[in-house]
């Protein structure tokens, strides 16, 4: 069986809930996510969160997919340089803000509290983690989906599956299905940098969000638990040793 595949995708995401920011490469650090990866977190009005110093708080404290879908009909555009965050809506610009900045993110809240209405339930207050992340996990992590795996899962379906649902940090193509099914305890070698694989990714209500529409549309989490007997889907990894991944990149297993 093939343990070599490659990078077809690569995404961070700097603000938690929102679309990706596509990349062609990106310079990793040991122990650390891919730099900017959420960054950024929208929390709900009622979190107690110090927006001075925010800490990581569980997933249910932040708007986001599993909970408000429609933040998935907003097309995000970020530049690293500024941290200028652009927000699109059916190819038209509704807001803009700086995002290091606090009154760009107290603008940003606002408009959050008018575009999610009596899902928000006040006005949320954008967080800026700075070196940190804001992610579903408490530690740095690596997030990667086998597209092999997604092409398996829509004979399950029976229909196409948007990889986009599942929000990777890399995709990789060239693999068997399932495969990194057996990459917990082990090592990749991604270009010039080593990840740790560490655990299975559980998947929730996220999944079921269509990342164009933002309409709830596919029980991906059902069709996992029939096809495969249990939620999981992609893996996540650790970043164990720095250095450069790209597009296209080969990566291989390591060993352990």
């Amino acid at each position: 069986m093939s343990t070599t595949g490659k990078i077809a995708r690569l995404c961070r995401y700097p603000v938690k809930g929102l679309s990706a920011d596509p990349l062609d490469r990106v310079t990793l650090e040991a122990g650390r996510q891919i730099p900017h990866d959420r960054r950024f977190a929208i929390a709900r009005p009622t979190t107690p969160i110090d927006t001075a110093d925010p800490q990581w708080m569980k997933k249910t404290h932040f708007h986001s997919l599993m909970r408000d879908e429609r933040l998935a009909q907003l097309e995000a555009r970020y530049d690293a340089e500024t941290t200028r965050l652009t927000l699109h809506r059916k190819g038209r610009q509704v807001t803009q803000a700086v995002l290091s900045d606090p009154m760009g993110r107290m603008m940003l809240g606002q408009f959050f509290a008018a575009f999610l209405s009596a899902e928000a339930g006040g006005t949320p207050k954008v967080v800026d983690a700075g070196a940190r992340v804001l992610s579903d996990q408490p530690e740095p992590v690596i997030s990667i989906i086998n597209l092999a795996s997604l092409r398996d899962l829509e004979r399950v379906v029976g229909r196409t599956v948007d990889p986009r649902r599942f929000r990777a940090n890399l995709y990789l193509e060239g693999l068997p299905p399932w495969v990194e099914r057996a990459w917990p305890g082990q090592r990749l070698r991604a270009g010039d940098a080593v990840l740790a694989v560490r655990e299975e990714i559980d998947r929730c209500a996220a999944t079921e969000v269509n990342p164009d529409t933002g309409e709830r549309d596919m029980k991906v989490v059902k069709a996992l638990q029939r096809g495969f007997g249990d939620i999981n889907c992609g893996v996540f990894a650790t970043v164990e040793t720095g250095g450069e991944i790209a597009v296209g990149d080969t990566v291989t297993v390591a060993g352990g």
